[in-house]
């Protein structure tokens, strides 16, 4: 009966949180500008979910990797999900390469450089300092900074080194499970916000941008390039990870969508993995009846590290620049591209437009100038949008997917 009560809560608040996407779209369309009156409204939301952030992530990887067990069976998890991980994540960026190469939407565009693309430029990092972001000389100061990569490393350390500790390390771990299940309750309460906060967030977005006219407008420009993107990201989305979710679990992939959609709702507004973590953890657990060990190891990683939708986006990205300027990329640039995309979607950051500050690595791999970034920002807080919900849906479907390969692999020995 508690079950029921729980699945009909969540059909209400997630009717009311479509009715906040749809109401939002409209004022900041028909109101433009005057809606940045609600961003604070919009912003409030996002902080407090983001608030959950770094507790949830320590307390899950913990608890998640303490609930594997046996060191071995951890070892072997691991190995599921990192093959997951850069399969799909390879999987993204070879179906943005193909359309971006068939529809060849960079041809005939003429570049036009934003002042704003310096400051995704002065942030830039190399793939050096990509392997560098593992580690933190400081790991309170990478938590302020919702520098999660580090965090995740030292969680599943300590989470494992915990296991090692008998009764004493059992105690730990117990702390940490009444942590989690805490904050579970906390973003639950949250979650009541949402219709309004996701409103708010929507509409000034949109009022930011102009309102509908002046969006428009600046969709009209590089059009193209965003249908491209859309369509990449909808091959990857409704063809390819679905269809991984049925051959491996034998799943409903509809089914399974209805009850993650709270999830990519709230990945839609936010435009932020990490932001939404708490709510994907929920649907996989409550709705999707994905085991907790499984969801609280799998998704905090997948999270940071698991970006399909930025992957695909940052290798159309690097050919519609390449398009632009007339520069013919050699089939070897294009593999090049194909693993700093890859490469560069681990190191991307679980929140807003993150996806600009790596595609500099992308760029700079084969030689295009990094200035034509600018001619995405207009309508990059659109695409992110996009991104961020496959990326959301990747992780939830991983989840399905290791939960399925630890029982039937790990456990059966």
């Amino acid at each position: 009966m508690t079950n029921a009560n729980n699945k009909n809560s969540g059909n209400l608040l997630l009717y009311m949180i479509l009715t906040g996407v749809v109401l939002g779209v409209l004022c900041g369309w028909v109101f433009g500008p005057k809606m940045h009156a609600v961003d604070w409204i919009g912003e409030m939301f996002l902080n407090a979910l983001k608030m959950m952030v770094i507790p949830l992530v320590l307390s899950s990887l913990v608890v998640g990797i303490a609930g594997l067990g046996d060191i071995s069976k951890v070892g072997k998890t691991g190995v599921i999900t990192l093959v997951y991980f850069l399969s799909t994540t390879a999987f993204s960026v070879l179906i943005g390469l193909v359309v971006v190469n068939l529809i060849q939407p960079g041809v005939g565009v003429e570049m036009s450089v934003a002042p704003e693309a310096e400051t995704y430029l002065k942030e830039a990092r190399g793939v050096t300092d990509l392997f560098l972001s593992f580690v933190t000389p400081n790991l309170v100061q990478s938590m302020a900074n919702m520098d999660i990569l580090p965090l995740i490393i030292f969680s599943l350390v300590f989470g494992g080194v915990l296991t090692t500790m008998g009764e004493r390390g059992r105690s730990v771990i117990d702390f940490f499970d009444v942590i989690n299940e805490a904050v579970m309750k906390i973003v639950h309460l949250i979650l009541y916000t949402a219709p309004i906060g996701i409103f708010a967030l929507i509409a000034s977005k949109l009022g930011a941008a102009g309102g509908g006219d002046q969006f428009v407008a600046e969709l009209m420009k590089i059009g193209k390039f965003a249908f491209t993107v859309i369509f990449g990201l909808l091959v990857h989305g409704i063809v390819v990870l679905p269809v991984i979710l049925m051959m491996v679990t034998r799943r409903n992939p509809w089914k399974y969508f209805q009850n993650a959609l709270q999830a990519l709702t709230t990945a839609f507004s936010t435009a932020s993995s990490s932001a939404t973590l708490p709510v994907t953890i929920e649907c996989a657990e409550e709705y999707n009846r994905v085991s907790r060990r499984t969801s609280l190891f799998v998704l905090p990683i997948g999270a940071t590290v698991n970006m399909d939708g930025t992957a695909l986006y940052e290798s159309v990205a690097a050919i519609f620049i390449a398009q632009m300027l007339g520069v013919d990329l050699t089939f070897t640039q294009q593999v090049i591209i194909f693993l700093t995309a890859s490469l560069a979607a681990i190191g991307a950051a679980g929140i807003p437009e993150a996806g600009l500050v790596t595609m500099v690595m992308v760029l700079q791999s084969v030689g295009l100038p990094t200035e034509g970034i600018g001619m995405l920002l207009a309508i990059d807080w659109f695409l992110d949008r996009f991104r961020t919900a496959v990326n959301v849906w990747g992780d939830s479907i991983g989840c399905a997917v290791v939960d399925e390969l630890e029982t039937k692999y790990v456990e059966g020995g």
